[in-house]
């Protein structure tokens, strides 16, 4: 029955978006401890499950698809409008497999903003000091626009 192998594939594809949360976690912990040496390889590991999820929802859209048609649904309907229409168990497990997917998705994407927001920062923070040591620093004009000033350049407070 299909119902059982899109089951089987929407496991599959929770495992590996808690997989891409383990290694985006990894990877923070290394941002954050100023481990860049791995960094490239977390990435990279990163990318690699990216790319698994990708292949597993293309047969998740092959799954579901076969599944709207057993079911005599048309279009292209959603996980919760299949649940909807699935006969006894599965309407349950569907809608647990949907909850999964938005819980995980929301831990992927603040993990993921965590991560660039430490990676901006660290981006910026090796850019100055390389900046500092060659002799001048990023500084911005009246206009905003962010030019290679002199080490002689200040930062000063008005309310003083």
């Amino acid at each position: 029955m299909s119902l059982t192998e899109l089951s089987s594939v929407l496991f599959r594809t929770r495992e590996l978006m808690e997989l891409l949360l383990f290694k985006l976690e990894e990877e923070q912990l290394l941002l954050a401890a100023g481990r860049s040496r791995w960094l490239a390889h977390a990435t990279r590991e990163v990318e690699m499950v990216l790319d698994q999820i990708r292949q597993t929802e293309v047969l998740r859209a092959a799954q579901s698809q076969a599944v709207a048609l057993e079911l005599g649904m048309t279009g292209e309907p959603s996980l919760s409008e299949i649940a909807d229409a699935a006969p006894d168990p599965w309407p349950d497990l569907l809608h647990q497999h949907r909850r999964a997917f938005l819980t995980l998705t929301a831990e992927i994407s603040g993990m993921a903003e965590a991560n660039r927001d430490l990676l901006t920062a660290g981006q910026r923070a090796a850019r100055e000091t390389m900046l500092m040591v060659a002799g001048s620093v990023q500084t911005y004009g009246p206009d905003g626009q962010s030019h290679l000033a002199d080490r002689r350049s200040r930062l000063v407070d008005e309310a003083i």
